[in-house]
């Protein structure tokens, strides 16, 4: 029991980070319907811009409370990174926008390829660490030696995730961008037709799934203290698999994909074998879209006639 505890507390973490990168990929399928393969290397570059930042501030600056470097990391990396995913829409997608369905699919892959080895060539191809931050911990439970443990970070991870995705969820449903959003995404001629300019309800897209990028970059850094240019590929792959598990599209379904996806590789890893926990997540993510092609709770496609 206090095993299955500790790996529900540390899937629930795990499942955050996938959570708030399968919002990106969401956000961008549901109104362009196209998959940004990019995204994962954006968070992996936010990752980096976290990591900089917070040597400048504890090692130049002298800044020595935590919890205020964090939140002015959090802060310059979600600026930064927005520029990032607001200029790779500008210059790899919106010039391809209309062209034949495979191009922008290519440009996205151009553009991972591109900033991987950008990362790589600036940044050097070893494990950059930082010095470790909020490593005290609360025991929730304890059954002889062994002790259900949840840290602070874990505690922030949660609950960021828990307060963004509220945030987004509101600005979607309740405010003008978001009615722009859900027109573009149902026919981006019509809602041109009706005074939305969907050249730049796009662009806030990117640039709102390339800040929820950043926090996951900068929860990331702070969960496991290391990041590396390669960092981008799988959790990306694993926040694509959530919003697909989740059905992409919708907000609350990446949020609930990420979580699944986190929660199945932590019981795989404590109960089978470590090894095999990707192949666990790609199974079970295989025989729910067998079943519900949609995703759990993705909207079936009408075909109008």
């Amino acid at each position: 029991m206090e095993v299955f505890v500790q790996q529900l507390i540390n899937g629930l973490t795990l499942g955050s980070i996938y959570g708030l990168i399968a919002i990106g990929y969401t956000m961008v399928f549901g109104i362009i319907g196209m998959v940004n393969f990019a995204h994962g290397d954006v968070f992996m570059v936010s990752a980096f811009i976290a990591l900089i930042v917070f040597l400048i501030l504890t090692s130049w600056l002298g800044v020595t409370s935590v919890a205020l470097a964090l939140l002015i990391v959090l802060v310059v990396s979600m600026l930064f990174t927005s520029i990032v995913g607001w200029t790779i829409e500008r210059l790899a997608y919106r010039p391809l926008r209309g062209s034949f369905r495979l191009a922008p699919l290519i440009s996205a892959i151009g553009m991972s390829i591109f900033l991987m080895n950008f990362v790589q060539v600036t940044q050097g191809p070893r494990n950059k660490p930082v010095p470790p931050m909020l490593s005290d911990i609360i025991v929730v439970m304890q059954e002889g030696s062994y002790q259900v443990t949840i840290s602070y970070k874990q505690i922030i991870i949660i609950v960021v995730t828990t307060v963004l995705l509220t945030c987004f969820w509101y600005l979607v449903q309740k405010t003008p961008l978001g009615r722009a959003q859900r027109a573009c995404e149902q026919d981006r001629k019509m809602a041109a037709l009706l005074g939305v300019n969907v050249d730049r309800t796009i662009s806030l897209t990117f640039v709102m799934g390339a800040a929820l990028a950043a926090v996951a970059g900068t929860m990331f850094l702070m969960y496991y203290g290391v990041v590396s240019f390669a960092d981008g590929f799988v959790p990306g792959v694993k926040a694509f698999t959530a919003a697909v598990l989740g059905g992409i599209g919708s907000l609350p379904g990446a949020v609930l994909g990420g979580l699944l996806i986190g929660l199945i590789e932590t019981m795989w890893s404590a109960y089978f074998s470590v090894e095999y926990k990707d192949v666990a997540a790609f199974s079970i993510l295989a025989i729910v879209l067998i079943f519900m092609p949609q995703g759990i709770l993705g909207k079936p496609e009408v075909e109008k006639v």
